[in-house]
C-alpha cells in the first residue's frame, strides 16, 4: 500500500452507475460434459493482515492496555508540504519517544518515565510513581485502554511488574488493588486484591498476576483499568511499574491471544490462508526499523517493539508464533512475507532504501533462520529455540512471499529476488515462493516456473469492470506456469471522469459501499473463471479502528466495544462468494446478451451435487435472465446483496443495511430445464440449483 494521509472523515459522493444499457440475457449452462470443466481454485479466498489502523495493537491482539510498557503509542506526522514524518507525541526531537499516553494518576502521586530502572534491555522505559508525603486515600494510576475498555461478566487476566525504590521503601504495603472502573461515574465494576506477604524485592522486578471477574456489564466502554495502593502504607515512597497487561478471554483461549469477536468475524469468511505480517509494515520506515521476526518471539519482557509504519508504535506482542497459532486455530494456511532488503519509506521524505548487493547476505541468512525456526525440528538451533518457547513440533508452511511491492524499488528486485530465491528454494524445495514484482517492472521480472506473482490493485469500480477478463490469457501474454496471488485489492475511490483512482479528496471511499462491492464482485467472478491462473486473493486492508485509522476503506470496522464491530458491504460480498465455492467450473454459452451490465459464472459443487450461478448486475434496472440447463433441475434458492442507495454503506448505526438476505423465488416446474428470472438492479446474487 501507499502511505497516505487522510482527513478524519471523507465525504461520500454519488458514483456513476455502472452499465446502463439493459438487454435480456439467455445463458446455456453445460453440466454434462465433464471434460469441459476446470477444477476451481480451492484456496482462492483468504486474508491479508498487517498492523494498520490499529488492527493489531488495539485490534485483533486482545491486550486491553494501551502503551503497556511506556514505549509510546500514537505519533504525530508533522508535514513538510504533503510529506509526513514521524515524531513522538510528547518529545518532537525524539521519534516515537517513550511517553505516558493513555495513563492517568489517581490521588496524590506524580507519574513520570524512568530510564534508570529498566525491566529489561528490550523494555528500558518504566513508569515511576512518586507518592506524596501527605497522601491520603487511594493512590496509583489508571489506563484508559485503546479508546475505552469493554467490561462485561467474564474473566480478565491482569499482570504487571513492580519494584519499589529501596531508599524510601517501608515494607508496609499490604496489597495492590486492581479494578475496572467507570470514567464517567463513581462506579467500580469489579475489584480484586493482590496481597503482599513480607517485602517486595527491591533489587529486581516482581511479576504479579490476578483475575478480575465483573458480575455486571458496564453501560459503555468509557472505563479504565486501575492499580492502586493505600496511601497510609506508601506515602512518601516510590515504585516502578512496567508491562502492565489486561486480557479478556481470547479466541480459542490462547494466552497472549486474539480478540474473540474479531476472530469470529474472520472465521465467518471461511478463509483459506492468512498473509502476514505485511505489507508496508514489514518494511518499516527504514531498514533498521523493519519487522524483525526474532524480536517478536519469546517472553514479552524481551520484545522491544518497533517503530510501526502506520503512525503508531508496535508492541510486537502479536508475534511470529501468535500468527502461526492463529492460522492453526482458524484452519488457515499461513502465507509468510519475509523482508527482502527493501524499505518503502513514507512518501519519499526519506529516500526509499535498498540494502546494497554486497551487504545482502546477512538479510538472507535472517530469513533462513526464520524458516528454520518455523520448520526445523527441535534438534536444529532455531527449532530448539522455538521449542524453548513452548512449541516443540514444527509448523506447516507452504507459501512464502519474498518482499512487498518491490515494483517500487527502482529495479533492484531483479537481482534481490534471485539471490533470495536460489538460497531459500535450495533449502526448502517444497515451498512455493511468491514474487512481488513481475511484468510491471522493466526489465520484466523473471519468475521461475511453478512459483507465483502478487500484483496489487487499489482502484475504482470502473477499473474492475474494465478488467473483468484481465487473467483470461495471462499465461500466454505474461508468463507460462506462473500463477497469480492477488494479495491486495479493493475499490478505493468512486469513478471519476478521468478514469483515475482518487487517492485523496471527496472521491476517496471511507467505508465500502454497495458500488464498491459490485466492482469487487465483478473482479471476483473474473478470478473465479481463471482457476488455472489465479490461485489466491485477499481484500485489503482488513481492519479499521474507528478511533484511529490511516487508510480507507477497510473490510471490518471496530472499536473497543464488540457491539460496534461492523461488517462492510465488501465483507458480505467476500463471504457470499467464499461460502459458495464449487469444486469445478461449468462452461456457459451466452445465447443472447453479453457481459456488462450483467456478469456471471457457474460452478458445480461435487460434495453437495448442486450448481452455483453467481450474478452481478451493475445496472440501475433489472436484467431479464433465462438460464438453460442440459439436465432437469428440481429446485432453486438464492441469496442477494443489494441496497436502495448505491453509495450506501454499513456503519455503527446501521450495521446490516447492506447484508445478504434470502431470495423469495418461484418453485421450479417438474422436469424443467429452463428457468427465467429478473436479476434485481445493483445487486450481487448467488443462485443454487439442485437437479
Amino acid at each position: 500500500m501507499y502511505l497516505h494521509q487522510l482527513a478524519a472523515l471523507l465525504a461520500l459522493i454519488a458514483a456513476p452507475a455502472l452499465g446502463q444499457t439493459v438487454t435480456p440475457v439467455h445463458l446455456k449452462i453445460n453440466t454434462e460434459d465433464t471434460a469441459a470443466r476446470n477444477k476451481t481454485a480451492p484456496n482462492l479466498y483468504g486474508l491479508f493482515f498487517e498492523d494498520i489502523n490499529h488492527s493489531g495493537d488495539g485490534g485483533i491482539y486482545a491486550e486491553l492496555i494501551r502503551n503497556r510498557a511506556f514505549q509510546g503509542s500514537g505519533v504525530k506526522l508533522l508535514n513538510s508540504g504533503s510529506t509526513p514524518y514521524p515524531y513522538g507525541t510528547q518529545e518532537a526531537d525524539i521519534p516515537y519517544g517513550p511517553n505516558l499516553d493513555a495513563w492517568r494518576a489517581i490521588g496524590d502521586v506524580r507519574l513520570s518515565i524512568d530510564l534508570l530502572n529498566p525491566l529489561s534491555d528490550a523494555l528500558p522505559a518504566v513508569l515511576r510513581v512518586d507518592v506524596g508525603s501527605s497522601a491520603t486515600g487511594e493512590v496509583g494510576f489508571m489506563n484508559e485502554g485503546y479508546w475505552g475498555m469493554d467490561v462485561r461478566p467474564q474473566k480478565y487476566a491482569a499482570s504487571f511488574y513492580v519494584k519499589p525504590w529501596e531508599q524510601y521503601y517501608s515494607g508496609a504495603l499490604s496489597a495492590f488493588k486492581l479494578s475496572l472502573r467507570s470514567n464517567l461515574t463513581d462506579d467500580v465494576w469489579t475489584t480484586t486484591e493482590i496481597p503482599i506477604t513480607g517485602k517486595l524485592d527491591t533489587f529486581d522486578y516482581t511479576k504479579l498476576e490476578a483475575t478480575l471477574a465483573p458480575e455486571v456489564a458496564a453501560p459503555s466502554i468509557n472505563n479504565s483499568f486501575a492499580i492502586t495502593m493505600d496511601a497510609a502504607e506508601v506515602k512518601g515512597q516510590t515504585f516502578y511499574f512496567s508491562l502492565v497487561s489486561l486480557f479478556p478471554p481470547t479466541f480459542k483461549d490462547r494466552p497472549n491471544g486474539i480478540r474473540k469477536d474479531l476472530a469470529e468475524a474472520l472465521k465467518g469468511l471461511d478463509p483459506k490462508f492468512l498473509r502476514f505480517p505485511g505489507g508496508n509494515n514489514l518494511e518499516g520506515f527504514s531498514i533498521q526499523t523493519r519487522w524483525k521476526w526474532n524480536e517478536t518471539i519469546g517472553d514479552l519482557r524481551y520484545r522491544k517493539g518497533r517503530v510501526g509504519q502506520w503512525e503508531y508504535f508496535n508492541t510486537n506482542g502479536l508475534g511470529l508464533l501468535e500468527y502461526f497459532d492463529f492460522c492453526e486455530d482458524m484452519e488457515m494456511q499461513p502465507l509468510l512475507t519475509v523482508y527482502a532488503g527493501y524499505t518503502l519509506a513514507p512518501n519519499g521524505r526519506n529516500p526509499a532504501s535498498t540494502v546494497p548487493r554486497e551487504h545482502i547476505q546477512p538479510f538472507i541468512d535472517e530469513v533462513l533462520d526464520e524458516l528454520e525456526y518455523i520448520l526445523g525440528d527441535a534438534r536444529t538451533p532455531m527449532g530448539a529455540l522455538r521449542a524453548s518457547h513452548g512449541r516443540a513440533e514444527p509448523y506447516k508452511l507452504e507459501l512464502v512471499e519474498i518482499g512487498n511491492e518491490d515494483q517500487f524499488s527502482g529495479g533492484s528486485y531483479n537481482w534481490r529476488f534471485p539471490m533470495y530465491y536460489e538460497q531459500l528454494k535450495a533449502k526448502y524445495p517444497d515451498i512455493t515462493f511468491i514474487a512481488t514484482a513481475g511484468p510491471d517492472i522493466t526489465p520484466k521480472m523473471e519468475i521461475p516456473a511453478g512459483e507465483m506473482w502478487d500484483p496489487h490493485y487499489y482502484q475504482t469500480p470502473q477499473f474492475y469492470k474494465n478488467n473483468f477478463g484481465l487473467y483470461d490469457n495471462f499465461g500466454v501474454s505474461s508468463y507460462q506456469n506462473v500463477t497469480i496471488f492477488v494479495g491486495e485489492y479493493s475499490v478505493l475511490s468512486v469513478d471519476s471522469s478521468s478514469g483515475s483512482v482518487q487517492w485523496s479528496g471527496p472521491g476517496r471511499i471511507v467505508y465500502p459501499t454497495l458500488d464498491a462491492a459490485i466492482g469487487e464482485a465483478i473482479f471476483g467472478i473474473g478470478m473465479e473463471r481463471n482457476p488455472n491462473t489465479v490461485k489466491l486473493s485477499s481484500y485489503a486492508p482488513l481492519f479499521q479502528n474507528y478511533n484511529s485509522y490511516q487508510w480507507t476503506p477497510d473490510l471490518i470496522s471496530f472499536s473497543a466495544d464488540p457491539n460496534q464491530t461492523t461488517l462492510s458491504a465488501s465483507y458480505y460480498q467476500q463471504k457470499l462468494f467464499s461460502h459458495h465455492r464449487g469444486t469445478e467450473t461449468l462452461p456457459i454459452t451466452p445465447l443472447s446478451g453479453t457481459f456488462n451490465p450483467l456478469w456471471w459464472a457457474a460452478q458445480h459443487d461435487g460434495g453437495r451435487d448442486v450448481i452455483y450461478v453467481k450474478l452481478v448486475n451493475a445496472a440501475n434496472s433489472a436484467v431479464p435472465l433465462t438460464l438453460e440447463f442440459d439436465r432437469a433441475i428440481t429446485g432453486v434458492n438464492g441469496t442477494i446483496l443489494t441496497h436502495d442507495v448505491r453509495n450506501g454503506f454499513n456503519y455503527i448505526t446501521n450495521q446490516t443495511a447492506i447484508s445478504p438476505r434470502a431470495l423469495e423465488l418461484d418453485e421450479v416446474e417438474a422436469g424443467a430445464s429452463e428457468w427465467a428470472w429478473e436479476v434485481p438492479k445493483a445487486s450481487i446474487v448467488v443462485l443454487e440449483f439442485s437437479s
